[in-house]
């Protein structure tokens, strides 16, 4: 059963799934619609056209589809998209989308935002990530599936981060991060691979032991990244995990990307 405490302020046209509990001090505007079975704990701020999956909970304090924090921003009723199953602990922000940047800002399923942690305008967030607290998402950026920010780590605008990453804690991430890496430090350089991570999605020794090899081979072998880059493209074929990242980097064409910090200006 649907249950509103009376001092929520819920505008005509929303939308409230059966089964969902809208706490103390509410507010909901008019083009929000939410799914089933999801909890608004209390004081909680929902406006834009967003919209949030089944089963979500949402916690005191949290803002979403707010308008952009973009200047070329001027008043138009964009969207916010929420998958299902997702967590947004105490002050977390996400803002609508921008006209220029598509529209929307999308955020995968099951994912777990703690305290004030924000996503930023025109951001893609994909399924099963893990936001620590004030983790923090400039506009536009992309995050693929099961992607880890630490605590106070900020991602800059337009940044690509693909899927299983680690981000470590106190993070500026200035440069795409490839499928799988694990990057740390003040200005975020490329550390390794998130060997953690890649044994949670039931990566076998022999798959490790391979990925790590064009790993070596990638960003550590004699020369500079170019021809580096170019040479282990026949590796592709070994692991999907290789074929990933080389996709990644490729698409990514002339963008920035994070590199060991040993690396220095070869590339």
């Amino acid at each position: 059963m649907t249950t509103i405490d009376p001092t929520a302020r819920i505008e005509d046209g929303a939308v409230i799934g059966e089964g969902t509990s809208v706490g103390p001090y509410c507010i909901i505007g008019p083009n929000v619609v939410i799914g089933a079975n999801c909890k608004l704990v209390a004081h909680v701020h929902i406006t834009a056209q967003t919209k949030i999956g089944d089963g979500c909970t949402i916690f005191p304090f949290v803002s979403l589809g707010t308008p952009p924090q973009s200047l070329s921003y001027r008043g138009e009723l964009t969207r916010l998209e929420i998958g299902a199953g997702c967590t947004l602990r105490e002050s977390v922000t996400m803002n609508a989308g921008t006209v220029a940047g598509g529209g929307v800002t999308r955020v995968g399923e099951r994912g777990y935002f703690m305290n004030c942690s924000h996503v930023g305008h025109d951001c893609q967030v994909g399924n099963d990530v893990i936001f620590a607290t004030s983790a923090t998402l400039g506009g536009h950026c992309e995050i693929g599936d099961f992607v880890f920010i630490g605590g106070l780590s900020a991602v800059h605008q337009f940044t690509r981060i693909g899927p299983q990453v680690m981000v470590g804690g106190v993070c500026g991430v200035r440069g795409d991060v490839i499928p799988f890496g694990l990057v740390n430090g003040q200005y975020a350089s490329l550390e390794g691979l998130n060997v953690i991570g890649m044994k949670r999605r039931k990566f076998t020794k022999e798959r490790l032991a391979k990925v790590r090899s064009f790993y070596k081979k990638l960003f550590h072998g004699p020369g500079i990244f170019a021809e580096r880059l170019t040479s282990v493209q026949p590796l592709a074929a070994e692991d999907p995990a290789i074929a990933e990242i080389l996709a990644f980097i490729g698409d990514g064409k002339h963008r920035a990307l994070c590199l060991p910090a040993d690396d220095g200006n070869k590339h």
